[in-house]
């Protein structure tokens, strides 16, 4: 009757944002289809089509977007299709971007290099399979 695969989508698609509100603080990865904000502390990495770091926000270790908004801060590499850098950013890291936009103020200790479209299209090719009972990667 109904189908838990098309409830998941369902959800996915309704347009509310999940939000890591301030003081909370998580480790681990975090991988979304949708839209994510950031006002606690994420110590992973995460994937996800746009995400907001509001000015309490940090993460700590690689962000992977399609739209990628820092006011907090990011001490790890940022690769996004589109990046906005405001006045209270701090980043601690390589940003890899095909659009950019700073704001007089914001800081970033790392370098700014441009991609090719085709190479933020797929966050999975940036994933590593171990096989371990062989060892090998």
């Amino acid at each position: 009757m109904f189908s838990k695969d098309k409830a998941v989508t369902e959800c996915r698609s309704s347009g509310a944002p999940s939000i890591l509100s301030a003081g909370m603080q998580v480790t681990g990865d975090i991988v979304s289809d949708g839209e994510v904000q950031i006002d606690g502390e994420l110590s992973g990495d995460i994937h996800c089509a746009k995400l907001t770091i509001g000015e309490t926000g940090r993460i700590n270790r690689s962000v992977v977007a399609d739209d990628c908004l820092v006011h907090g801060t990011v001490v790890g590499q940022i690769k996004a299709d589109a990046v906005k850098l405001s006045r209270s950013s701090r980043v601690e890291g390589d940003v890899m971007h095909d659009m950019l936009a700073i704001d007089p103020g914001a800081r970033r200790d790392g370098h700014y290099r441009r991609l090719d479209k085709s190479e933020t299209d797929d966050p999975k090719l940036d994933l590593v399979v171990i096989d371990v009972d062989r060892g090998s990667f």
